[in-house]
């Protein structure tokens, strides 16, 4: 049968008045990594959080940090985020003139490497890079804010990123952002998705929803592996 897929709940769908509360209650509605969303309102069009609230939330919880870094330049902030708790760091390919170096800084620190793909960016980009990636995130909305609808568009990206990563034979997270649902989940799983971060679909109806909420992306996602496997 094949792994489970990973859930990372996104805290930018939480109460941030309530962040750390928010992260140890999806950790035990049985999280797997927290999605931590950092813009910074000139990569993309809002402002989140920096390295000092990463540090503050990181003594919560004990699951992996997944860090998405929507900004620009990202390589001076790596070290920061990577001391704040940061196991994982992607970036995206526009937001440096030099990929390659910035995924080979973020090994080095100690952490994996992500690289993230905006609806308009393609797969080939990483062709010749794939022995210093760790996870591929495609992003199935255009970056910015949450609660967006999901770009059916980009089932093909994943698919195409999947043959990709088989081919190296090496064990790449491929992960998806946006307008993850229920609903979304299955066909992200079918494309060839082995982690899905999900924000308001987690985050609905409070914590005493969570483990429903994630419960409900897990259930199709049973089914169709075992049918896969």
């Amino acid at each position: 049968m094949a792994a489970r897929t990973v859930i990372a709940p996104s805290i930018l769908a939480a109460d941030f008045a309530r962040l750390g509360e928010e992260a140890r209650a999806v950790e035990a509605a049985g999280a797997d990594w927290l999605h931590v969303d950092v813009m910074d309102g000139h990569f993309v069009p809002n402002i989140t959080i920096g390295p000092d609230v990463v540090k503050a939330l990181r003594p919560h919880v004990k699951i992996p940090f997944d860090v998405h870094l929507m900004i620009a330049p990202a390589d001076p902030y790596l070290e920061a985020f990577r001391n704040a708790g940061a196991d994982i760091l992607s970036v995206h390919p526009e937001a440096g003139p030099h990929l390659s170096r910035t995924l080979q800084r973020i090994r080095e620190l100690g952490a994996k490497a992500g690289v993230v793909f905006n609806p308009a960016t393609p797969p080939e980009l990483i062709a010749h890079l794939m022995d210093q990636i760790d996870l591929v995130l495609v992003m199935s909305v255009n970056p910015g804010f949450g609660g967006q609808s999901f770009l059916t568009s980009q089932l093909k990206k994943i698919e195409r990123l999947r043959a990709m990563i088989e081919a190296t034979g090496r064990d790449i997270t491929l992960e998806v952002d946006g307008g993850v649902t229920a609903e979304t989940a299955p066909r992200c799983i079918a494309a060839g998705a082995t982690a899905l971060v999900a924000g308001t679909a987690v985050f609905r109806g409070g914590p005493e929803r969570y483990a429903a909420n994630i419960a409900a992306l897990r259930a199709d996602l049973i089914d169709l592996k075992e049918h896969r496997a």
